[in-house]
This record gives structure tokens, sequence and C-alpha cells, in this order.
């Protein structure tokens, strides 16, 4: 079976996280220093599962830096494309409440740094580019180089996969400008995924048949609305249903979206023609039920990337093309 490389193009940065304490970051007293980044985490997810991940972001020439690109390589990600700044690399404040639920504080450094890389273009060409980063839109090179990577992948007809991991704390008063800047990537997209939150960010609409209807206008191909415990709600322009995820009981949510999106595009990545998802709904349904398990196995642990699954704990063995 040939497996398809997936980019995952954005931030690669460090996670303090405040477990235990409450979500209140001004009364935190201990962190702990994980990995994170939602590309570098969906780079993460796809390799664990077996698949092949690129990951394409900027880290700092610091200690900080070195350990980040040291947990991506364990975890089997091809880092031969991540660059290094004499800028500090990102870190991330996270507070956790009882029931998993997080809040975000950033202190931006190396990640806005990441320069573009013209000889990417071609190596898209049978490729799935994943853009999925908190960060990207922000300005400075990062957001010029994501927004030429996004042009080169549709030059060369790539399947094109858009997560805009919206966090307040970078948006605040600004809402309506990361509105304008992702409708670009919606209307693209081969997949787009997003949160409940997201989804009525985007589209104006809080029902989710309203939202994806809109969304699908603006040009998205699939829809995946992730609902936490609930599932997911799938959408094409001529489809729509929620899938059921499995029963967990969750600690940290921090990374389950991104497991969840990894695992779907490690699947997706292994098809002959990525293509054949945008009218096979029935095989469509069917990885985002493996995608749901992903990201739920995901929340029973803390940090987004130790918590990632193993192939084994996500797919039946009687399902071999998967």
């Amino acid at each position: 079976m040939s497996m398809r490389n997936v980019y995952c193009i954005g931030e690669l940065l460090i996670d303090f996280v405040a477990e235990k304490q409450g979500n209140n970051l001004s009364k935190a007293m201990e962190f702990t220093k994980k990995a994170g980044g939602a590309p570098a985490n969906v780079a993460c997810a796809i390799a664990k599962l077996g698949g092949k991940s690129k990951f394409v972001g900027c880290v700092g020439n610091d200690p900080f830096g070195d350990f980040l690109l040291d947990v991506l390589e364990e975890n089997k990600v091809d880092i031969s494309l991540a660059q290094r700044s004499k800028t500090f690399t990102t870190l991330a404040f996270v507070s956790l409440a009882e029931d998993g639920e997080r809040d975000f504080v950033f202190s931006r450094g190396a990640d806005r740094e990441l320069v573009y890389d013209s000889s990417l273009k071609n190596d898209f060409k049978d490729s799935i580019v994943h853009l999925g980063a908190a960060t990207a839109l922000l300005g400075g090179d990062l957001e010029k180089a994501y927004g030429r990577y996004f042009f080169d992948a549709l030059t060369q007809g790539t399947f094109i996969s858009f997560d805009p991991n919206f966090r307040g704390d970078l948006w605040r008063d600004e809402e309506e400008s990361f509105v304008k800047k992702c409708m670009p990537f919606v209307e693209k997209a081969h997949l787009c995924k997003f949160s409940q939150e997201e989804a009525a960010l985007l589209s104006g609409k809080s029902d989710l048949y309203e939202a994806s209807d809109f969304l699908h206008e603006v040009g998205a191909k699939i829809i995946a609305i992730t609902l936490g415990g609930e599932g997911t709600f799938v959408s094409t322009p001529e489809f729509k249903e929620t899938v059921a995820s499995i029963a967990v009981k969750p600690v940290d949510t921090t990374g389950a979206g991104d497991a969840f999106i990894g695992c779907l595009l490690q699947q997706i990545a292994s098809l002959q023609n990525p293509y054949e998802i945008l009218e096979n709904t029935d095989l469509l349904v069917k990885m985002v039920g493996n995608a749901n398990k992903a990201g739920a196995i995901t929340t029973t642990n803390y940090g987004a990337i130790p918590s990632l699954p193993s192939r084994e704990a996500v797919f039946d063995s009687s399902e071999p093309h998967l």
C-alpha cells in the first residue's frame, strides 16, 4: 500500500500546562512542559498511526526548540523541513479545568518567522497539505509563507485540509479579521475541520445544518464539526450525519481535534485516490468513526502528543486497507 506524504504547515511550540489547578491561569503555580502546536500534533498523530508526515514550521535555536524537534523525531515525523530562528521558541500557557477543558495564553516567538521554501511546490503534487495553525494568520513571515504554500497546493492540484484552530487570546477584538482571513481557505479546501465555536464564528449561524450549508456555499467540500463527547457532525453538499464517538472520561482535551484530523488524514493518505472521499460517504463515515476514536483516546491523558493513540488502539485488525 503506498502512503502519501502529509505536509503539516504551521506552529510548533511549548505548552506549559497547569494540570488540575482550575482554569484560571493567574492562580496556577505549577506548570508541566509539553510539546504542542496544532499542526505538529497532527503530524505526530499521522506518524503514530503508521502514516507519513512532514512538519513545516519554525522553532527557536534554543533548548526548547531542541526539545520540540526531538519529540517530533521520536514520533517518526520528518523534520527535515523545520527551520530554526534566533528568536526564542513560542510558548503557550494552558490551564485545565476539572472536565479537561482548557484556556490558552500565548507568548509568541519563532513560529512567526517561517520562511517560504519554493522547492516544496513540486513535492505537493502527489501529497496532502494540511493547513492547520492557531498562529498562521497573524501576520509576519509565517502568514506570507502559509499563503504561498496554499497557492502552491492549489496550482499542483493537491488535496487540501484546513483547520482554523481559533484561539480567543490571539484574536481578542479581531474576530472579524480572523473570519475574513479564513474564508479563502474554506473556499478551496477539500476538507475543513471545525469546532462548534469555529463553525458558528465563521458562518454566523449557531445551527449545525445552517452553518455547514453556509460554509459549503463558500466552497468547502467536506466539513467535519467536532462535538466533543457527542461525536462529529459530517457534512457534504448532499449529505449530513452526526457520527457517534466512544465514551471516555476526559482529563485533558488538548490535542483531541488534532488527533481527530490526523487520523482522518492518515486514512485519506492511504487511499489510491484521496478524492474518492468526496463521493464515497459510507467510507467517509467509517473513517470519521475511527478519527472520533483517536480524538477520544487522546483526552484520557495529559498532553497532546504523549496521549496520541497507536494504530492498534484505533483500527480494527480486520480493516487492513485503513
